[in-house]
């Protein structure tokens, strides 16, 4: 199991780099192994280029190394608050690509505001509030999990799988880490497509949540249609 996930956990943040979502050392993915408490990680600071299956640190749940000679990804605090929250993920992807960031950076969600976006997000893409000076001073990167978590009191994680952290850049998770890293992909073209709407038309009124909630529901939940069984 451990074995797999590690590999997983390779591929997803090499296809980071190959979406084009991650320049430099800029942004990371984790996969988690539930039943053994354990979660893969990409470790701080090392280029893509030199990344390999052995490097990534294995850790537990609280954030202690199990296996590797790096360090994990100074991120690792905030993906741990996000699988303690959020039971049902099994991957987490975060980039500074540069449309969500941008979005991120404005920090303004991103609105539904046509079909390809409703395809993978039910409703705007949410921003976080910015963090309190005494949050940055203070476990900074626990506290990015956890302002995550609080915009998310009143929204559900498997319908809006990605986040934008004020200021800072998207988080988004899956399933799987490489579920996390596709809605990582998506969160990007969705973000560059609302850009150019905007711009071309910054009256641009969100889409209909009919219109919205068909094209959701129609591809995820009990009642999915689209695809093949």
């Amino acid at each position: 199991m451990l074995d797999a996930l590690r590999q997983d956990v390779f591929e997803a943040n090499v296809e980071l780099v190959r979406r084009g979502l991650v320049i430099a050392s800029f942004g990371n993915a984790s996969g988690v192994a539930r039943d053994e408490g354990l979660v893969v990680i990409k470790p701080s600071g090392v280029s893509y280029a030199d990344l390999r299956p052995e490097n990534l640190v294995v850790t537990d749940l609280d954030g202690r190394t199990v296996e590797g000679d790096f360090r994990p990804s100074s991120d690792l605090p905030a993906h741990l608050v996000l699988y303690r929250a959020f039971p049902s993920i099994g991957g987490v992807a975060h980039t500074h690509s540069s449309f969500a960031t941008s979005w991120a950076q404005a920090r303004r969600e991103i609105p539904c505001l046509g079909t390809t976006h409703a395809d993978y997000f039910r409703g705007p893409v949410p921003v976080t509030d910015a963090m309190t000076p005494a949050e940055i001073r203070s476990d900074y990167e626990r506290n990015t999990g956890e302002v995550i978590v609080r915009r998310f009191s009143d929204l559900d994680p498997s319908a809006v799988p990605a986040v934008l952290v004020a200021g800072h850049a998207p988080f988004c998770w899956g399933a799987s880490v490489g579920d996390a890293v596709h809605v990582a992909v998506i969160l990007e073209e969705i973000a560059r497509i609302a850009y150019q709407t905007v711009v071309l038309n910054p009256e641009i009124l969100p889409l209909a949540t009919d219109l919205g909630d068909k094209h959701f529901l129609r591809k995820h939940g009990p009642g999915a249609y689209y695809g093949q069984k």
